[in-house]
């Protein structure tokens, strides 16, 4: 089994996004990179994240590999509108590897209506019984991280369904992303020249949330990004996200995250936000 010396002894440069001591953030594969988002390998220690440890909600889904040095466990995560608190039962673990999906990036790989998973937590055993076993085995087996995520690419892309997204629902995807999530569903119907009842059908079918909920989500995830900068205050964050007033984004902020802006400023090291999404 990999262990947490593997990390400073790990030199693809190409794929590292963020090495520390404790943990690292990778890049998958470039043929796996619409789909999945990063690989995250972790060995909680004590201190490391406190049992309020939270995942902000980011509308994709995500599979958890957990081992306490006996038995590997894994955890499907769909896509989320809601905050899961997680450190509790993370600190009961040695080492946790995390796949991080794109936006309907776990639709590619399951076939599956998505919003079927949304706002659910399921054993990823009775989700994928034989490609669960396998992540195991080779969790359990690898001799260092070169070797795991090397065979954990090939695992991902032996079950790459051929499947092509709707185009409409593409263009409408980037849209909302490269827009912040500041384009309404109006605009985005007139945009791909399809109805919104009909975006709406296709978006609960390959991201598992609906229009205007994954517009607030990538909205919210962007002000997350800046008010982790230093450099940046909560009224410059509200304004680069395009809130008419203060009081409209406070609202918005905590009828996604829980908290308001302010109190996840002063606590951003009990949460868990995305780095390489949107």
């Amino acid at each position: 089994m990999i262990s947490k010396k593997n990390i400073q002894t790990f030199y693809e440069k190409y794929r590292i996004l963020i090495k520390e001591d404790d943990y690292v953030y990778l890049l998958p594969h470039p043929s796996l990179k619409n789909w999945i988002s990063n690989y995250t390998i972790t060995f909680p220690i004590v201190g490391m994240m406190s049992n309020e440890y939270t995942i902000m909600p980011h509308g994709s889904a995500t599979l958890v590999l957990s081992s306490d040095g006996n038995k590997t466990y894994c955890t499907l995560f769909g896509p989320m509108t809601k905050p899961v608190c997680v450190g509790s039962e993370a600190n009961q673990f040695q080492l946790l590897f995390i796949v991080e999906f794109q936006p309907a990036g776990y639709y590619a790989f399951s076939g599956m209506p998505q919003k079927e998973l949304t706002n659910c937590i399921y054993s990823f055993e009775n989700i994928n019984p034989a490609m669960n076993r396998l992540m195991a085995q080779h969790l359990e087996n690898s001799p260092d991280i070169r070797s795991f995520v090397g065979e954990i690419d090939k695992l991902f892309l032996a079950h790459l369904k051929t499947i092509l997204y709707r185009p409409e629902f593409s263009v409408a995807n980037q849209i909302i992303l490269y827009s912040g999530g500041q384009t309404s569903v109006k605009e985005l119907s007139h945009n791909v020249f399809y109805s919104e009842r009909h975006l709406g059908r296709i978006f609960e079918e390959y991201l598992g949330v609906s229009i205007k909920s994954f517009s607030r989500l990538v909205r919210i995830n962007k002000a997350i990004r800046l008010l982790r900068q230093p450099q940046y205050s909560i009224t410059q964050a509200y304004l680069q996200t395009g809130f008419y007033d203060m009081p409209h984004f406070i609202h918005e902020f905590k009828s996604i995250c829980g908290i308001t802006p302010q109190k996840y400023q002063d606590n951003m090291s009990d949460f868990y936000s995305e780095i390489a999404k949107f």
